[in-house]
């Protein structure tokens, strides 16, 4: 059966927007697991205060490592402490965890099915500022492809915190990615979080929208528009765990509205629109528009202008969506 649509935070879609970064919903989801399991281990790249671990150190020192501007040696001191029964979470920008230590991850983590859990701040174009070198638009394809991993893409604050727990439970390697940006606050303290379970924001009967990550609030505000513009009725789905996907919430929605759209802040190779592209081949043939960044690398610039300049915004995702089922 379809995930039960859960209750949007009060005000996301209208003027009374709270603004957060999921970042800070890392660093208190780090204090607060580390007070409920020992052998939780904080590492660092040199990174503590942009990814919110300072109150971690304070509070955990003996549970904090900085192992410095060197991604490879950081995921191999994991992988051991993994081995000794430790949970280590290795922490840095999402561009470096998931590139430079490429290697490491996948033989020392994955091969070995370590109970690491891999946590990249800044994905996608929330490190704008810092330019197309530093914006990680390939991360969940080559995490994605690896076997044992489990991918996640975070869509708030809320969800971030509670991901931070969710993974801690989980027996394996995990990437979670998410944000540094503030932005809105879609779910509540409330909603629940459960990893390979997707949700439904919005009911709809016209098209299917999965998103993941903050994006999926540009798809909110896309979708409201369409509503009332164009009597469109999107439904819209919320799929943090993009791998493994739950086909099942997916393929009901689709089947229902009998076409597909996805909206990522990412390649649209390899990504949520790879892996749902993937799954409908095998079992629903279905239209499927997918809506990411074109093979292309970011650049520097604030987070609301990428999102403009590569396509991503809410009324450029209005477009495409009204022009898609116009030409279905």
């Amino acid at each position: 059966m379809l995930n039960q649509k859960i209750k949007l935070n009060q005000g996301v879609l209208g003027k009374d927007v709270k603004l957060k970064a999921s970042r800070d919903g890392f660093g208190e989801g780090m204090c607060e697991i580390a007070e409920e399991n020992k052998n939780i281990v904080a590492l660092v790249a040199d990174l503590s205060y942009s990814v919110k671990l300072d109150k971690f150190k304070e509070r955990y020192p003996e549970r904090f490592i900085q192992c410095g501007i060197a991604e490879q040696n950081m995921t191999g001191i994991a992988a051991g402490l993994s081995i000794c029964g430790k949970i280590p979470y290795i922490t840095t920008h999402a561009i470096f965890g998931t590139s430079r230590n490429w290697d490491q991850i996948r033989l020392s983590v994955c091969f070995s099915k370590a109970n690491v859990k891999i946590c990249g701040s800044h994905a996608g174009f929330s490190n704008g500022p810092d330019g197309g070198n530093a914006e990680p638009l390939e991360d969940i394809s080559i995490m994605r492809v690896l076997p044992n991993m489990v991918v996640i893409n975070t869509i708030d604050y809320w969800q971030t915190k509670k991901a931070v727990k969710e993974i801690s439970r989980h027996k394996g390697p995990v990437y979670l990615r998410y944000s540094k940006a503030e932005t809105p606050e879609i779910t509540t303290e409330e909603t629940p979080f459960k990893i390979g379970k997707a949700d439904v924001l919005m009911e709809g009967k016209d098209v299917t929208i999965v998103s993941c990550g903050t994006i999926i609030y540009e798809a909110l505000i896309a979708a409201k528009n369409l509503k009332a513009k164009y009597k469109i009725e999107a439904e819209i789905i919320s799929s943090p765990t993009i791998k493994p996907l739950d086909e099942e919430t997916i393929l009901k929605s689709i089947k229902k509205t009998g076409c597909a759209v996805t909206v990522e802040e990412h390649q649209t190779t390899g990504g949520l629109g790879g892996a749902v592209a993937e799954v409908l081949s095998k079992k629903l043939p279905t239209k499927l528009l997918r809506i990411g960044v074109n093979d292309t690398f970011g650049e520097s610039g604030s987070y609301s202008d990428l999102k403009d300049k590569y396509g991503l915004s809410s009324h450029q995702i209005e477009e495409k969506v009204l022009k898609f089922i116009e030409d279905i």
